[in-house]
C-alpha cells in the first residue's frame, strides 16, 4: 500500500476535495464521517465548515470534532476523508455513530486506506486524552467492521438504527 498521511484540510486541496466529493456522487456512496460534504458547493465553504466544528459546541447539527483528509504522498491525492468526534454525548453518536466516522474514495477502496486511516486517528483520540472510542457501521458493511476489527476493534452488539442494522465497536487505546 502507498504511504498515507492524515493532514487537516487546507485551501491548498480545494479542488480535490470537491474531486472526491463528486465522485462520491457519481458513485451514489455515502458520505460518512465527511462533516457536511455532501452539501458544500466549493472546497472552500466545506474547509471553513470543519474548521469551525473544531470549537463549536454540540447540538443536534454540529459535532465537535476535528476532520482530516488522508492523502496519499506519493501523488497527493486525496484518499478518504476521516473525522474524529471529541465526544459522543449526542443521541445519534452515542447509539451507534460513535467518535469515528471515515469514507475512502470509491476507486481507492480495497487498498487498506480505511485500515490506515483509523489508524493513525487513533492517535488523535489519543492525543485528546481519550481511553476508548466508539466506532459503528452498518452491519452488512464488511470491509468497514474489518477495519475496525484490524484496529482493536472489540464488537459489544448490534442495534436498529436509522432504518437499517448498525454494529458497534469499542477501541481501548
Amino acid at each position: 500500500m502507498n504511504e498515507i498521511k492524515l493532514i487537516k484540510p487546507s485551501v491548498e486541496y480545494a479542488d480535490e476535495i470537491m474531486k472526491f466529493r463528486q465522485e462520491l456522487l457519481d458513485a451514489e456512496s455515502e458520505f460518512a464521517g465527511c462533516g457536511f460534504l455532501f452539501n458544500c458547493k466549493t472546497g472552500e465553504e466545506w474547509i471553513e465548515k470543519v474548521e469551525r466544528n473544531e470549537t463549536s459546541s454540540c447540538n443536534d447539527v454540529i459535532i465537535t470534532s476535528s476532520s482530516y483528509i488522508a492523502v496519499r504522498l506519493r501523488d497527493n491525492k486525496i484518499v478518504g476523508i476521516i473525522q474524529l468526534r471529541h465526544h459522543i454525548d449526542h443521541p445519534v453518536l452515542g447509539a451507534w455513530a460513535g467518535h469515528i466516522g471515515y469514507t475512502v474514495r470509491p476507486s481507492e477502496r480495497r487498498k487498506g486506506y480505511a485500515k490506515e486511516m483509523l489508524r493513525q486517528n487513533l492517535q488523535h483520540c489519543r492525543d485528546r486524552g481519550l481511553a476508548k472510542v466508539l466506532v459503528g457501521c452498518d452491519s452488512d458493511n464488511i470491509a468497514s467492521e474489518k477495519t475496525i476489527v484490524a484496529n482493536g476493534g472489540v464488537f459489544e452488539k448490534e442495534i436498529f438504527a436509522d432504518g437499517k442494522m448498525k454494529k458497534r465497536f469499542w477501541i481501548n487505546l
